[in-house]
């Protein structure tokens, strides 16, 4: 590191250069694929085989490839459901508002949790109402995403891929595919 002799060592010693080459972290020892499954289970199903047979399994990896983002569309969303999700999500704030209130009141703390409740819901819904529509109709739906790979490969460390191999023979589950990264 340039000017480094001239800097005094603080607590974790003399500065340095990390390692490395800049572009990521360290990509560690090489690795062999022994298989490549369509589904997630069936490349669980082979590490966890591997662990169930004394298998080192911190040495492997299941690599999804081929990854596609799925959003499945819930509903239509109009200005009323738009209420009603942020009357719930109010809700829930208002509950935890109210039970922190509830805490420390000396009274009737039951009433304290209903009132924060109730306030918390009549605001969400206010609000999402509202910000539905400002939105001017742009995304008047709901949905959920996904990430979804198209394929999954079971990786180990080269130096232990023969072992696993020999393990893999012995479990009748044929690979689609087995080469080096």
């Amino acid at each position: 590191m340039p000017g480094g002799d001239n800097l005094p060592s603080g607590p974790a010693g003399r500065p340095a250069t990390p390692p490395g080459d800049g572009y990521g972290p360290q990509a560690g020892p090489p690795t062999v694929t022994i298989g490549s499954y369509p589904d997630y289970p069936s490349a669980q199903r082979v590490v966890d085989y591997l662990a169930d047979n004394r298998f080192p399994v911190e040495h492997t990896a299941i690599v999804g490839t081929n990854l596609t983002l799925v959003e499945t569309v819930l509903g239509r969303l109009t200005t009323g459901r738009a209420a009603l999700l942020g009357a719930g999500t109010g809700a829930w704030f208002g509950l935890f508002i109210g039970l922190l209130f509830g805490i420390f009141t000396v009274g009737n703390w039951l009433a304290v949790i209903l009132v924060g409740l109730v306030i918390g819901a009549i605001w969400g819904a206010v609000f999402g109402a509202v910000a539905h529509a400002m939105s001017g109709g742009q995304r008047d739906f709901t949905s959920a995403s996904s990430l979804r790979a198209g394929q999954y490969a079971v990786t180990v460390d080269a130096a232990l891929a023969d072992q696993a191999r020999q393990l893999l023979g012995r479990m009748h589950l044929t690979p689609t595919g087995a080469t080096a990264r």
